[in-house]
């Protein structure tokens, strides 16, 4: 048995939150797919299906996102399961919004959802990073998450939440890597496999490489320490 658990806030004021975004998930999988009508247990709104030919159990704590872990972890003891059978769906503020990574374990990122979930199950859980994007400012981040996604949210959000319904078989068996590609293609990127691990950057890609590729300007400093700089990146090497 899989529990695919969305995160995100009760009440219909926060209905179309970011922080919201994992139950937005978890209501397009339950409506693309056969599932029990919505029922109240564990202190959440549960529904049974199969999808797959693995049970699935979808979930949606209605304790608010800093207590999210107590009923999870609930559901997880009353079926009997270990967390490598849990996938959270949680809005990722690191992310760019419409990318998507999915990872096991590692820090909650201050993220009181997965903090909660850290808690009460272990590390050991799938994440489904959904990126909403940073405001740019710490003291900016509460009400960004906390506030409805812009009518231009809406060209990535909707192709993205169908694209995770109509693939959640391959979330279920564990196909992350074609999984991502068809995410990405959804919100119109590139075909990209996930990494468990940040990726070193491809050889010929750093910074002063880059900068010898690129164009230089028509006219450069001639002293200072730019001028300095300049002469070192973009400099003849085999004189």
């Amino acid at each position: 048995m899989i529990i695919i658990a969305g995160l995100g806030n009760p009440g219909a004021q926060y209905q179309a939150n970011r922080h919201n975004i994992g139950f937005m998930a978890v209501d397009a999988i339950h409506r693309r797919h056969s599932f029990s009508p919505w029922a109240k247990k564990f202190k959440a709104e549960i529904a049974e299906g199969e999808i797959a030919g693995e049970k699935v159990l979808l979930l949606k704590p209605q304790t608010f996102m800093n207590l999210s872990g107590e009923l999870v972890g609930e559901a997880m003891r009353f079926y009997k399961l270990g967390p490598g059978a849990i996938i959270a769906l949680h809005d990722e503020l690191d992310l760019l919004p419409g990318k998507v990574r999915i990872k096991v374990g590692g820090g909650h990122g201050g993220h009181n959802g997965l903090k909660s979930l850290d808690a009460h199950c272990g590390k050991d859980y799938r994440r489904l990073r959904l990126g909403i994007g940073h405001p740019g400012d710490k003291d900016r981040v509460h009400s960004h998450v906390l506030g409805d996604f812009a009518k231009a949210d809406h060209i990535w959000l909707e192709p993205l939440l169908d694209a995770i319904s109509d693939n959640v078989e391959l979330l279920v068996k564990g196909d992350d890597s074609k999984l991502m590609n068809k995410l990405a293609l959804a919100t119109g990127g590139k075909e990209e496999a996930p990494s468990p691990v940040k990726a070193a950057k491809p050889a010929g890609q750093s910074h002063i490489r880059q900068a010898r590729n690129t164009a230089q300007p028509k006219k450069l400093p001639e002293t200072g320490p730019m001028a300095e700089m300049l002469k070192r990146m973009f400099g003849k090497k085999d004189d």
